[in-house]
């Protein structure tokens, strides 16, 4: 099979180079999927610059999440079979032409959805439930603050938040991706480049904050995000694109008594993963399959192109996803 092979880490985006590799062979709880699409993520930036490096067992090529067609079955697997329609998270090898993957981990097409727009869904969906619904346990009527409201995470994010009937605040960074969030449902949308976020917040709240913060951001903002939160309020952290080391006033928790979480999910267990999607196929694709949370789709590239793909990413020039088509 081909598959996008990162000849050497770096920076440039170039040494990502489409190349003839094996197959990759399944274990008795795998399933083999031929793959349709594979969508970017921001932590394919970073395996390629040699700073995210795959778990241990699964594939060197990068690619978090995919669409295809199951070509074959291990033997302990019974609930998919050979040609049937599927999406699924994965720990790594999106970008190829095929790829084993845990049957835990593997969705079905939610109805209505095309075979490649599905791709833009398991990491995003899988992302937002297990931190936002899962862990800080976002309800209606609550608040909750997206930074990054027009990136995949937080275009899926504001759906599926407006869907569970939160008010939903949004950071971006233009006014086109601003307009991009207020049509999928924001209520909310903050300029962070012109605008004082807390300040903001804390006028649309009467003075009291939001109750959920999703962030990417990490270091420059987590005072500021800890001075946007309500009482009782929480932030999950999932990235740290301006840094991970900062300073912080630790009385800021005790006043309001908030609750600070963080984590990744590729490196989690198989049993949670399996965990987690089972919880996004009953609470997030009737969702989809109702028309209430839509793919997102800035730009669809073949997978020879996955250089110009990850320029666009770094560029942060895209709205939503950018899909590899095998």
């Amino acid at each position: 099979m081909k598959a996008v092979v990162i000849t050497t880490p770096g920076d440039d985006p170039e040494v990502l180079q489409l190349q003839d590799v094996e197959d990759p062979k399944i274990r008795d709880d795998e399933v083999l999927v031929r793959v349709a699409a594979t969508a970017l993520n921001g932590a394919d930036t970073l395996q390629r610059r040699g700073k995210y490096t795959p778990p241990k067992g699964s594939s060197e090529y990068p690619g978090l999440e995919c669409s295809g067609t199951i070509e074959a079955v291990g033997k302990n697997v019974s609930r998919w079979k050979v040609g049937d329609q599927v999406c699924a998270l994965l720990a790594g090898g999106g970008y190829a032409e095929k790829v084993a993957i845990p049957a835990g981990q593997v969705l079905p097409i939610p109805a209505g959805l095309s075979l490649k727009d599905a791709a833009s869904f398991p990491e995003v969906a899988c992302t937002v439930w297990s931190t936002v619904f899962m862990t800080s346990h976002l309800s209606a009527g609550e608040t909750f603050l997206i930074h990054g409201g027009s990136s995949g995470i937080g275009t899926f994010a504001v759906q599926i938040a407006k869907y569970y009937g939160s008010r939903v605040f949004v950071t971006a960074g233009s006014e086109e991706k601003l307009a991009a969030c207020k049509d999928l449902g924001a209520d909310v949308v903050i300029n962070y480049k012109t605008e004082d976020f807390v300040a903001r917040v804390k006028e649309e709240t009467g003075g009291k904050g939001v109750d959920v913060i999703l962030d990417c951001i990490g270091a420059s903002y987590f005072q500021r995000n800890l001075d946007s939160l309500n009482m009782d309020g929480r932030l999950f952290l999932i990235g740290t694109q301006s840094g991970a080391t900062t300073q912080v006033d630790l009385r800021s928790f005790f006043a309001k008594r908030l609750t600070v979480q963080a984590a990744g999910l590729r490196t989690r267990s198989l049993e949670n993963k399996a965990a987690i999607v089972s919880e996004v196929e009953k609470k997030v694709w009737p969702a989809i399959e109702e028309g209430k949370v839509k793919p997102v789709i800035f730009k669809y590239l073949p997978l020879a192109e996955a250089a110009e793909g990850h320029r666009i990413m770094e560029r942060s020039e895209h709205i939503g996803k950018i899909l590899l088509v095998a």
